[in-house]
């Protein structure tokens, strides 16, 4: 193949993205163009272009599946993929997660769990390990602050009751709403999910925190404790 190929210049329109972002507009490229971007080159074989679209292919064309990748998935997997650009791929991926997570906390008010389930499905849907979080919710059940309490392994994570109530108290909650993740995508909730959960209620009912709702995140779907009369 013709190593001229691989000048970014001497490639056909549609394989230089960079131009046709400055004349077209970035809503013009396909996710391959946008990733070719951050890689900057393909290899000898591929031009970014070609080189991204195999990535995105063995993604399932799916940018939360590409979330999924680690550096040395990414590294030993495609060819033209060192270590700078495989950091690039992951942290522009971490910022599109933490991006969706800062606007869904705008002082959102939750009124369902499908409130709940959209603050937190950008943040924990694609994690290969568990995390346990607390939203902290005032008078008018409106977003004061998310924490992260527990971050654990694939098949669960430790909670610690005294944790959650100390950052209920000290942030002074008027209702809080609990959620965790299931990386193998099974929202039915565990025995140790509803003993934790009916722990929390009669731990928060003794100091008059309202626990409106613990929903489990998994994959693109959810379980609501609340939903289904377990609260």
């Amino acid at each position: 193949m013709d190593a001229k190929r691989l000048v970014i210049t001497d490639w056909a329109e549609e394989d230089r993205p960079r131009e046709k972002l400055m004349q077209r507009g970035i809503g013009s490229l396909a996710d391959a163009e946008l990733l070719a971007i951050l890689i900057g080159s393909g290899n000898t074989e591929e031009t970014a272009v070609e080189l991204s679209r195999r990535i995105l292919k063995r993604a399932q064309d799916n940018l939360q599946e590409l979330g999924k990748f680690s550096i040395d998935e990414l590294i030993n997997n495609f060819k033209g993929i060192g270590e700078a650009k495989a950091i690039t791929i992951v942290a522009a991926m971490e910022l599109g997660r933490r991006r969706k997570h800062a606007v869904s906390l705008e002082k959102k008010q939750i009124k369902s769990s499908c409130d709940v389930f959209d603050i937190f499905h950008p943040l924990v849907s694609d994690l290969p390990h568990e995390e346990f979080w607390l939203l902290i919710l005032n008078r008018s059940n409106k977003v004061v602050e998310q924490v992260k309490i527990s971050h654990g392994g694939v098949s669960g994570t430790v909670v610690d009751t005294r944790i959650i109530l100390k950052n209920a108290i000290e942030k002074l909650a008027s209702s809080v709403a609990l959620c965790h993740n299931h990386p193998s995508g099974n929202k039915t909730p565990s025995k140790d999910d509803i003993a934790i959960t009916r722990k929390l209620k009669t731990a928060f009912g003794a100091i008059d925190i309202d626990l409106v709702d613990h929903v489990i995140v998994a994959g693109n779907g959810y379980y609501s404790f609340a939903d289904e009369g377990m609260l």
